[in-house]
């Protein structure tokens, strides 16, 4: 934040201090404000504190409308990968990375979810942030549906060793019987530019800033959620929609 913009943030603090500001010139407002700040410096903190929650609740507030205005999409996007039970009662839509440590630790406990309860669909929202090789598994994971083994190969990326790179996916596509040049020709589909590019959308809209990041029902779970904290989501929505 720059110096003008805390300051003009502190002078809405400190405005009911003075009744003749109506009267005071630019700099002697400004210099007012510095008196004050520097007898009460938590005033800067305070300001910054209204700053935040105001800007954390003019998100939440976007949230909820994008989640009114784009459930369809959001919940069935047919370019969108869906695990579980394709015709569940409750939709959970993750956001993840193949190179997101926290990712592969929410799919076990996503596999924990999908084995106490046969009534829920998973939709994928391939949304690579951790770089080139990021991208790269994206665009294999989602090209992989050609062969019809995008489950398969989604879960052999999710527990690979080491990162996922170019030569690292391609031998973990061909140990799960994927023909990688298929593959490799497949990737490059207007439709899966598509599915990356309506993730960082709707992960920028709903406030996410990484994954993994999850929608159940009315509720956004950014971060890793355990499967018992999952249930608990699913259990509200599905109470919900009755």
């Amino acid at each position: 934040m720059t110096f003008t913009r805390c300051l003009g943030i502190a002078a809405l603090c400190v405005a009911p201090l003075t009744g003749a500001a109506q009267n005071m010139t630019e700099d002697q407002i400004k210099a007012l404000v510095l008196d004050t700040i520097r007898e009460n410096p938590q005033i800067v903190v305070e300001a910054l504190q209204m700053l935040e929650l105001a800007q954390e609740q003019a998100q939440a507030e976007s949230a909820k409308v994008f989640l009114t205005e784009q459930r369809e999409l959001l919940e069935n996007d047919p370019n969108a990968p869906v695990i579980g039970n394709p015709d569940g009662d409750v939709t959970v839509v993750e956001f993840f990375d193949y190179n997101c440590p926290y990712c592969r630790n929410a799919k076990v406990e996503l596999d924990i979810l999908l084995n106490a309860d046969a009534d829920v669909r998973v939709v994928m929202r391939e949304w690579p942030v951790l770089g080139e090789g990021s991208v790269f598994a994206a665009r294999a994971a989602l090209a992989s549906r050609q062969q019809d083994k995008y489950e398969v190969f989604h879960n052999a990326l999710m527990t690979m060793q080491g990162r996922a790179e170019e030569q690292s996916v391609m031998r973990v596509a061909a140990s799960v019987g994927l023909d990688v040049d298929q593959l490799r020709r497949d990737m490059d589909a207007p439709e899966i530019t598509e599915h990356l590019q309506i993730s960082s959308g709707m992960g920028r809209a709903l406030g996410f800033t990484g994954t993994p990041s999850f929608v159940i029902g009315e509720s956004l779970a950014p971060g890793m959620i355990r499967a018992d904290q999952m249930g608990t989501l699913v259990g509200a929505a599905r109470a919900a929609n009755q």
